[in-house]
């Protein structure tokens, strides 16, 4: 037994070894199965170990801002918070068709509980996920520019099947903050989906982007085929410190 612990451990079946030692610990509970069914067990516990440990670093890559679990989502009438749209997206629909979510609202509002929430459940599912505030990862690609990785880090985000991008228009793009979201929404475009959190209605993003030429392009490549999530009501950070969300 010693040395099969040690066969599986070198074949990196570390799983199956803690069940196979979990079998030897509970040798009645297992006494009438046949070798093919114990073989059948010790082969699932290796599988559901690897996803579990596949899944804890997609969400550490994934760096979410908050901690939100879909289950933890409030549905009040006054929120604009739809159950049967969520439970959909929840679903993983979207990303299979590479969809976006555009999410508006005021500030409190739970926004970026909403796209983390989404961010999580992908996670859960298995797909590849990151994170940022949308300033922030503009800076990064301007810094990319200089020191020669821009596109090694545009190729990395790319090839993420959700980017969730926050804050958008806090302040109005520059020329080259302009152009460097295109290119990153159009190497995207129609292969992941985009999450894009936002303050300011659909209907203003417009007149943040200086160029319209380049507004237009940004704009179609979010607004085709999304999901919108428009927001409302009082602040959700309010209503938590007054207790009233009890």
């Amino acid at each position: 037994m010693n040395q099969l612990t040690e066969q599986l451990k070198t074949l990196r079946l570390s799983h199956a070894a803690r069940a196979l030692e979990q079998q030897q610990e509970q040798l009645s509970t297992y006494a009438e199965l046949s070798f093919e069914e114990r073989l059948s067990l010790l082969l699932g516990c290796e599988l559901q170990g690897r996803e579990k440990v596949g899944v804890a670093r997609l969400k550490r890559q994934a760096k979410l801002r908050l901690s939100a679990s879909s289950g933890q989502l409030i549905y009040k009438e006054s929120r604009g918070l739809n159950r049967r749209q969520i439970s959909e997206l929840l679903t993983g629909t979207y990303l299979n068709k590479h969809q976006n979510i555009l999410i508006t609202g005021p500030t409190g509002a739970g926004k970026t509980y909403l796209g983390c929430a989404l961010g999580e459940q992908a996670c859960n599912q298995q797909y590849s996920v990151r994170y940022s505030r949308l300033s922030r990862l503009l800076d990064e690609l301007a810094a990319g520019r200089l020191d020669g990785t821009f596109q090694k880090q545009l190729t990395t985000l790319a090839k993420k099947d959700l980017l969730i991008l926050d804050d958008w228009g806090m302040e109005k793009l520059s020329g080259e903050q302009s152009n460097h979201l295109l290119e990153l929404l159009e190497d995207r475009y129609q292969t992941s989906s985009t999450i894009m959190v936002s303050q300011l209605p659909v209907s203003d993003w417009y007149s943040m982007i200086g160029n319209a030429t380049v507004a237009d392009a940004i704009l179609d490549r979010l607004i085709h085929n999304s999901h919108r999530i428009e927001l409302s009501g009082e602040s959700m950070r309010k209503l938590e410190q007054t207790g009233q969300l009890k």
